[in-house]
């Protein structure tokens, strides 16, 4: 039988050899240290947790109007109005089944064949691949790593056809952690202003950051920005909730109602006990979230330090989110590899510690890794890539 063409021109993802790799080797007996997670490594609060079980005892556990329960969508417009000054209503949020499911509905309301997106790299590994589902095209623009991997106004101007429909931002980012400033947030929505292009903010990671520099939605510099832009959030990363599958989308009416229409023919709404779960989330005070930040602001300090004393290895230090986007070039030179992704291999097989190849995210020079662990199990993983490293050394 014919796959159908659109997924056929889905690119597999660098990650899974790799991650199937490693649960192979854990599961035959291996110490092996996985420093790919995409979530925190801290289990949902409890009072997250009893608001669940609340809503089972209580019976509410049968269907929800598509777009979600009211009162979640209200407890995220005044979320929007408390941290953004944004005023949103009800009808232009839509809770979708996970962030990454609030952008493949957008994607697919928003984009007709050939319509093309601006996808800044290093970029998220399911970016291009949603867009290529909606029948878009993805038009990679490089961020360089001397900009500490962000485009600019003029990179972005440059990158615009007749056929670009909009722009990803994604502050702070995955997979380098680096965050946009309100004045380039500015230059940029200029550009997207004059030409008239869809913002998709994607916020997962807003809440974690650990500069002092404050996380600033492009929706909030004005008025018509917030028009051009749909935000982009969810629950997972910031409430250690990556399983209850709620994120959400913030926008137009005219799109949030699309959005809602589509899937009420797809999913049929969020799983209810999890709506009710992240209505706690949103209506508490925030400090399970503080305590997440010091740990990672723990960890991150000290295993930054650790990745630039390997040999051939640098790093730019992230603002935000909880991953290091470490540049490997010098050090697959220096130990004969000519691949990212061999290099990570090697070191899986010889060391036990799976480690992500760039490529899935446009970076071909660099690998990352997740400070979502302990940091015991990071200092013992970054002893025994530097142990690879130096038993490779030929220069």
């Amino acid at each position: 039988m014919q796959l159908a063409n659109r997924v056929q021109t889905l690119t597999p993802s660098s990650t899974l050899a790799i991650t199937a790799k490693a649960k192979a080797l854990k599961k035959s007996g291996h110490d092996v240290i996985g420093l790919g997670a995409g979530e925190p490594d801290f289990n949902t609060p409890d009072f997250i947790i009893q608001a669940a079980e609340k809503a089972m005892k209580t019976g509410l556990t049968r269907y929800t109007p598509s777009g979600g329960i009211v009162e979640l969508r209200e407890a995220i417009a005044s979320k929007m109005n408390r941290d953004h000054q944004l005023t949103y209503q009800s009808d232009q949020i839509i809770i979708t089944t996970g962030a990454k499911h609030a952008l493949f509905t957008l994607f697919q309301v928003i984009l007709n064949k050939g319509d093309q997106v601006i996808v800044p790299t290093p970029y998220w590994v399911s970016y291009p691949e949603q867009i290529k589902l909606a029948e878009g095209e993805p038009v990679f623009v490089q961020g360089e790593e001397a900009n500490d991997f962000k485009l600019s106004a003029e990179q972005v101007e440059e990158a615009i056809t007749e056929k670009t429909k909009a722009i990803i931002i994604n502050s702070p980012n995955n997979p380098t952690g680096m965050m946009y400033t309100e004045e380039e947030l500015r230059a940029i929505g200029e550009v997207c202003l004059k030409h008239n292009l869809m913002i998709i903010s994607d916020e997962i990671y807003e809440k974690l950051i650990y500069s002092d520099q404050q996380h600033v939605s492009i929706a909030q510099l004005s008025e018509p920005l917030k028009k051009q832009t749909i935000v982009i959030n969810g629950v997972s990363k910031s409430y250690a909730m990556t399983g209850w599958r709620i994120g959400y989308a913030c926008g137009r009416k005219t799109i949030i109602k699309a959005m809602t229409n589509l899937a009420s023919h797809s999913t049929s709404n969020p799983t209810t006990i999890s709506q009710y779960a992240a209505l706690a989330a949103y209506q508490s005070n925030g400090d399970e979230i503080e305590r997440m930040k010091v740990a990672f602001k723990s960890r991150l300090d000290t295993v930054y330090q650790l990745i630039n004393q390997l040999p051939g290895v640098s790093c730019i230090k992230p603002q935000g989110a909880f991953y290091l986007f470490p540049n490997v070039t010098e050090a697959m030179e220096r130990t004969g590899f000519t691949s990212v992704e061999e290099w990570v291999t090697a070191i899986l097989e010889e060391e036990k510690v799976a480690l992500i190849p760039g490529t899935g995210f446009g970076a071909p020079n660099h690998v990352r890794l997740s400070y979502a662990t302990s940091l015991d199990q990071l200092e013992e993983a970054i002893k025994r890539i530097e142990r690879f490293i130096k038993r490779h050394q030929q220069i």
